[in-house]
C-alpha cells in the first residue's frame, strides 16, 4: 500500500522533494543543522541545496537504487515536525558564533 506523502512534500518516481523558505541565511542554516541532527539519528541523509534563505530538500534511499522508501517518508515527516523552538535555539547559537 502506498504511503501518504507528508504535507509540503512532492513525490516523483525517485524522490520526495520540498522547498522551504526561512527568514534569512542564518535561519536557513539553523534549519539545516536541525535536519542534520535528524538525519544522523536516522542514518539517512537528504540532499540539501541552500540558496541564501531557500532550502531545497530531496530524499531518496541510495541503497535501494535511489528509490523512495519508508525511510524517506519517515524522515520527511520528522523534518515537518521539527520544533521552531529548536531551530530558534540553533539560530541563536549561530548568531553568537558568527559574532565571535
Amino acid at each position: 500500500m502506498p504511503q501518504a506523502v507528508p504535507s509540503g512534500w512532492t513525490q516523483t518516481d525517485n524522490s520526495l522533494t520540498r522547498t522551504i523558505q526561512r527568514a534569512d541565511f542564518v535561519e536557513a542554516l539553523g534549519m539545516v543543522v536541525e535536519i542534520g541532527r535528524l538525519a544522523e539519528t536516522a542514518d539517512h541523509h537528504p540532499d540539501i541545496d541552500i540558496r541564501y534563505r531557500t532550502l531545497h530538500l530531496s530524499l531518496s534511499t541510495h541503497s535501494a537504487g535511489s528509490q523512495v522508501t519508508a525511510k524517506d517518508f519517515a524522515l520527511a515527516q520528522k523534518i515537518n515536525d521539527l520544533s521552531e523552538d529548536a531551530i530558534r535555539l540553533t539560530c541563536d547559537e549561530l548568531h553568537r558564533r558568527f559574532k565571535a
